[in-house]
């Protein structure tokens, strides 16, 4: 009878190479196969700590071809590691997607804590941290308005992923549908060039309009509170 593989959601950093858990590290060398975003950035950190493991892509598009040969992989008794390019599978990628069908196949789940870009900026944003809710990122169109919308009444700090391209746009919506709140963007967290803003919606928009945003952006809008200052 084939032993049950395990498919193991490993967390990886989400900037500095040594924000990785010691077990993560071990899980990595010990699996037969890394499912990885992008290979070419997994190869870095792999390399980076003498891990061979081989890997394959595993990515939206190609997801319905490659979540079968995963599985079938899972299915000869052999342990699968599922890594994003940074931070926590299955946040804003469709790791859930293989591990649901790992589920559906009787294969063991296993998730490795870690870095999640989400969390570190808000432990770090001065924000309530009592309750919180992660969107993601925001829709492109379809959907757009009606969200922000929504979410202005939900007594909660709010967080949400920007790339440099639409974060002047999306802080424009924000304030435009949500009102001038208390707010905080951390960009290239646990990077070299890490940098923490904090002020209102209006403040943080003036800033991004004079000066050319770079990087991976984490927004979080705080409550409507009078009682919080930046």
């Amino acid at each position: 009878m084939t032993e049950i593989a395990v498919l193991y959601i490993v967390s990886t950093p989400i900037g500095n190479l040594e924000d990785i858990t010691l077990r993560a590290l071990r899980i990595l060398k010990e699996a037969s196969l890394i499912a990885a975003e992008d290979t070419r950035l997994t190869r870095k950190l792999l390399t980076h700590y003498n891990i061979p493991t081989p890997t394959v892509s595993y990515y939206e598009h190609n997801r319905f071809t490659r979540i079968p040969q995963i599985i079938r992989h899972l299915s000869k008794g052999k342990d699968v590691a599922v890594v994003t390019d940074a931070g926590t599978p299955g946040i804003s990628d469709p790791a859930y997607k293989l591990i649901r069908s790992a589920i559906e196949s009787g294969c063991r789940i296993e998730a490795i804590p870690g870095a999640s870009a989400s969390i570190t900026a808000l432990t770090a944003s001065g924000l309530p941290t009592d309750r919180f809710i992660f969107e993601g990122f925001l829709p492109h169109k379809k959907g757009r308005k009606a969200k922000l919308t929504r979410l202005k009444e939900i007594e909660a700090t709010v967080i949400f992923y920007e790339s440099p391209k639409r974060i002047i746009r999306t802080l424009k919506d924000i304030l435009e549908f949500m009102g001038d709140r208390p707010a905080v963007i951390g960009r290239e967290l646990t990077k070299l060039h890490e940098e923490t803003i904090r002020g209102k919606v209006s403040t943080l928009l003036s800033h991004f309009i004079q000066k050319t945003p770079r990087g991976e952006f984490v927004i979080l809008i705080g409550k409507d509170d009078p009682n919080v200052y930046f």
